[in-house]
């Protein structure tokens, strides 16, 4: 039993002994006393103890009159009644503040197992600390990211950027993971890693990467993903392989991934997204091509009000032209970046391309004529997937994409409506509704994957 028990007994039972004495009391007032051989001898004792025992002896045998006895039983009863209350109450407020006390604890110890039960990743990680009031983010040991890159090793990096390199690591029970390693020197850098942390925590969406943890060391920041077995969009399209891996279903599924990540970004969240980074190598594809957005550094949730404070920021050839010229940042900015994106899906080339060392043009520039038309369209089209696909899809592709770059942001689509034109393209299998009628794995127009 603890002490709380046992105070909460003693109360009771010295209120229940108070009550039964002056109940006595009052009964004692009103009979008189009571005659018998163990008060006669307890008189007689006290009679021969005091000083004025005769005088006692002669007063005890006296009778009170019935009007004064009645009197001292009404106060005493009255008094009784009082004291009784007056401890029930203060009974009362005590239980009131135990239980309260009690309910308190209560909630942190509840807040605390919901809080533990929030760390996922196999018990890697030193603590949990939340970094948003929408989400958590896991907190992880310096040393544990570094011994699973191999200390940073070079032979580790699976792309780079403005602040540092994204590493691959590999954890002692075999899983993986992607680590952006950032040099925090710069006010910009923190600003970045603070943001991206920010707002990847509350996040959750299959077309959104999805935060691991985050570590510090000294000026270091860490950031941990999941890991993207196929890399980014840039690397399948302008590296190596040219883009021999994407399909036409591919690229189509590609696109429409990002829609509805972009989707999820500008409607779903609150207060609404604007990733403002919008490009290839921020798509990012699983080992089943699906596509998710990433690099959340330069997004912002609140344009309107901040867009005075806010730095011109971006990648040459995605920036929309009225950010560039004049500051101004909406969501139909990313739906120009989504644009120039379906582009490079859609041609096979780069957002910018070197004509001469002081001399560049966009892609945006050199396809615009042709995309609007249909005699030439098919033949700008990427090699690797020209004449794979229906031409019909084809000129409806071509024609979200140049509605999504044009100059002029209130002739662009919203994100939701280009969603909408991309899942009648895009096959059941890969998420969208097209069905394909006699399909044949020979059939290089059919093909899936």
């Amino acid at each position: 039993m603890n002490k709380k028990k046992k105070l909460f007994l003693r109360l009771l039972h010295f209120l229940v002994s108070l009550a039964s004495i002056h109940e006595t009391i009052a009964v004692f007032a009103i009979q008189g006393p009571v005659s018998s051989p163990i008060s006669s001898s307890i008189s007689a004792s006290m009679a021969a103890f005091s000083p004025a025992g005769i005088q006692l002896g002669n007063e005890g045998n006296k009778r009170m009159d019935p009007p004064k006895k009645m009197l001292m039983a009404l106060v005493i009863a009255c008094s009784s009644l009082g004291v009784i209350i007056f401890s029930l109450f203060c009974l009362w407020v005590y239980c009131r503040k135990t239980s309260s006390k009690s309910s308190k604890n209560g909630a942190k110890s509840s807040d605390g197992e919901k809080g533990n039960g929030l760390a996922p990743f196999l018990g890697k990680f030193k603590s949990m600390r939340t970094v948003s009031k929408e989400g958590y983010a896991s907190f992880m040991d310096y040393q544990i990211l570094e011994k699973a890159t191999n200390k940073f090793h070079p032979g580790n990096i699976l792309g780079e950027g403005g602040f540092g390199c994204v590493y691959k690591a590999q954890f002692d029970d075999g899983s993986f993971a992607a680590v952006k390693k950032l040099d925090c020197t710069g006010q910009d850098a923190e600003k970045e890693y603070e943001n991206e942390v920010g707002l990847l925590c509350r996040f959750k969406h299959p077309n959104v990467i999805s935060l691991l943890g985050f570590s510090t060391d000294n000026d270091t920041r860490l950031i941990v993903y999941e890991l993207m077995q196929n890399g980014s969009l840039e690397t399948q399209l302008h590296g190596p392989s040219h883009g021999l891996s994407l399909t036409w279903h591919r690229r189509l599924k590609i696109a429409l991934d990002t829609a509805r990540g972009l989707e999820y970004l500008h409607e779903h969240c609150n207060p609404p997204v604007i990733h403002r980074d919008l490009k290839s190598s921020n798509i990012l594809l699983d080992l089943e091509f699906n596509a998710k957005l990433s690099d959340f550094g330069l997004a912002v949730t609140d344009a309107a009000q901040s867009k005075n404070n806010l730095k011109l920021s971006g990648t040459l050839g995605y920036v929309a032209p009225e950010y560039l010229l004049d500051g101004k940042l909406t969501d139909k900015s990313d739906v120009y970046a989504f644009g120039v994106v379906l582009l490079e899906l859609l041609l096979g080339r780069k957002p910018v391309e070197k004509l001469a060392p002081s001399q560049c043009q966009s892609i945006v520039t050199w396809a615009m004529p042709q995309l609007t038309d249909r005699s030439k369209l098919p033949n700008i089209v990427d090699p690797v997937i020209r004449d794979t696909m229906d031409l019909k899809h084809l000129y409806q592709v071509a024609a979200v994409a140049v509605l999504c770059v044009q100059p002029e942001p209130s002739y662009r689509p919203f994100i939701a409506d280009v969603l909408h034109s991309l899942i009648p393209l895009v096959p059941v299998e890969l998420g969208g509704t097209l069905k394909l009628h006699n399909l044949h794995p020979l059939d290089p127009t059919n093909r899936l994957v």
